[in-house]
């Protein structure tokens, strides 16, 4: 069964410590559209236990306002990531985000405690999806593969500061060191018809380079961004929701082409600009976008 959540508006993806009940009972009220809710750097050693009780009873009792729920496990290397998982599943999360993904078998591992999860708690098979962040340059180089490795998976992210390490060099806030993994990950999301999302800005005073940054994966053809501060959502909505100049061209270019098919025309100006069939799906995806971010009044 291939959940219909797979492709819903994920713009901003808001990393909270689940093991700090004051900041994971009522993040919704920020509105982002997605909850990264962590167990795995966020929380020390010796307090796994604590970060997965406290996980649990908020995912059974919160409402989260539909905010989507997604649970960021211990590494698969780890003797923790399996309990994450009953944990997660049991409570009702989303999502499953698997750190540090190499390759498609580190997929497989996971999808099948989920899948056995799923059956012990009474979900319904493939109700939780999974996302995988990639934090390596072997990651990077098998982005595809991991990108096609299971239906569950709705997306792939970039992890920025492991990978830099992994890459001899550190995040120098122009977005250099970032690029060919950007590029890769982007490429291969595309190529397998899943989501890719961006590491996240750590420099919560420079709002200038963050928008920067956002405008620049934003051009990439990103479909969000991982963030650390509600401050940051904003400027991630504002640039990942359509404006209204752009969602006019866009119900223009719909409508002429719906009109010039009928006709025969397969060449012709909107605005000026010489448009043809190409310009179809980009169209349509503008407006999805901008009803998906409820700024949409059209009828189309």
């Amino acid at each position: 069964m291939i959940n219909a959540n797979k492709k819903r508006l994920r713009r901003t993806m808001m990393f909270l410590n689940a093991q700090k009940p004051g900041l994971i009972k009522d993040p919704y009220i920020y509105k982002p559209d997605s909850l990264l809710l962590d167990l795995e750097d966020a929380v020390a050693e010796n307090q796994k236990d604590a970060a997965r009780f406290s996980l649990f009873h908020a995912l059974r009792s919160i409402d989260y306002r539909g905010c989507e729920r997604v649970v960021r496990i211990n590494g698969l290397d780890t003797p923790y990531w399996k309990e994450d998982i009953r944990c997660s599943v049991a409570g009702g999360c989303d999502a499953i985000r698997i750190p540090k993904t190499e390759n498609e078998e580190d997929v497989h591992l996971a999808e099948k405690e989920i899948a056995r999860a799923e059956r012990e708690f009474g979900r319904p098979e493939g109700s939780v999806l999974i996302m995988a962040a990639v934090e390596s340059a072997r990651g990077v180089m098998n982005a595809l593969d991991i990108c096609e490795a299971s239906e569950r998976l709705f997306g792939i992210a970039l992890s920025g500061g492991d990978y830099t390490k992994d890459l001899q060099t550190h995040i120098t806030g122009t977005g250099i060191e970032l690029m060919g993994a950007r590029q890769n990950l982007i490429i291969a999301a595309r190529a397998a018809g899943v989501q890719c999302f961006d590491t996240v800005y750590t420099d919560l005073n420079n709002e200038e380079g963050f928008r920067r940054d956002v405008e620049t994966i934003h051009l990439m053809g990103f479909d969000g961004k991982s963030i650390i501060n509600p401050r940051q959502i904003r400027i991630v909505h504002e640039i990942f929701t359509p404006d209204e100049r752009d969602i006019i061209f866009a119900e223009k270019v719909v409508r002429e082409i719906d009109a010039k098919k009928a006709q025969g025309i397969g060449v012709f100006t909107v605005d000026g600009k010489m448009i043809d069939i190409a310009f179809y799906d980009g169209a349509k995806r503008t407006i999805a976008l901008a009803k998906a971010s409820g700024v949409y009044k059209g009828d189309l």
